[in-house]
């Protein structure tokens, strides 16, 4: 578990996650029924994405990294890798720390690494697609995610986040989102942050049901892909 120096009820959370209802419970049964349906019916695309990343470049097929959920637990998110083996991420650690500085990194409004040198080719194509995202219906399966949510943060990420920011650690992180669908990477880092405030502190389940049938034409679309 990552130390957050706070909790859920200091960040002043009045989200209907803290409570139990029958929403609570309607929105698991649809992340458990959605997560089997989907891995069923994207198992054999999965497996030719596999080959195709192992083909292409070297390494392993998913790329494992230790993630921060609900209440600060870690987990292991699972993505198809998109990226060379053995590059680091000091670019994407420097960039999050200027933005949490206060300081302005985007590009044209955006906060992204455009023509990041470490993602492949075939990388590029699956995340412009979304595609890479697959194996995560695996976490939503094992309930370290939800269907709907924050974006699961890096470890260091995490710890480096002011108390304000804490509310997204009183939900599991989601596949999808509501900055995701509201135009992904060419949102700015502080509207991310407003995004994610705003679901947690006003989720309904009917909430979650838009945006999931908004998340299909966004990455269709590919509008700010990443």
């Amino acid at each position: 578990m990552v130390t957050l120096g706070g909790d859920a009820r200091d960040a002043g959370i009045s989200s209907a996650f803290l409570a139990t209802s029958w929403e609570s419970v309607a929105r698991r049964a649809i992340d458990l029924t959605v997560a089997v349906i989907g891995l069923l019916v994207m198992a054999i695309p999965m497996f030719v994405i596999g080959i195709v990343i192992r083909c292409t470049s070297e390494g392993p097929a998913l790329f494992r990294q230790q993630r921060v959920g609900l209440g600060g637990r870690t987990f292991t998110m699972y993505k198809f890798r998109t990226m060379r083996t053995g590059v680091g991420d000091e670019m994407l650690r420097e960039l999050i720390a200027a933005e949490l500085r206060g300081e302005d990194t985007s590009v044209n409004g955006s906060f992204k690494l455009d023509n990041d040198p470490r993602v492949t080719k075939v990388g590029n194509f699956l995340r412009k697609t979304s595609l890479d995202e697959l194996p995560q219906l695996i976490n939503v399966l094992f309930g370290d995610m939800a269907l709907v949510g924050p974006r699961p943060c890096l470890e260091w990420e995490a710890r480096m986040f002011p108390a304000e920011f804490r509310p997204r650690f009183s939900v599991r992180p989601g596949l999808t989102g509501l900055w995701q669908v509201s135009g992904r990477n060419d949102v700015s880092y502080d509207s991310r942050v407003a995004f994610d405030r705003h679901y947690v502190e006003n989720w309904s389940l009917f909430e979650d049901v838009r945006i999931i049938l908004k998340t299909v034409p966004a990455v269709w679309m590919s509008r700010g892909s990443y």
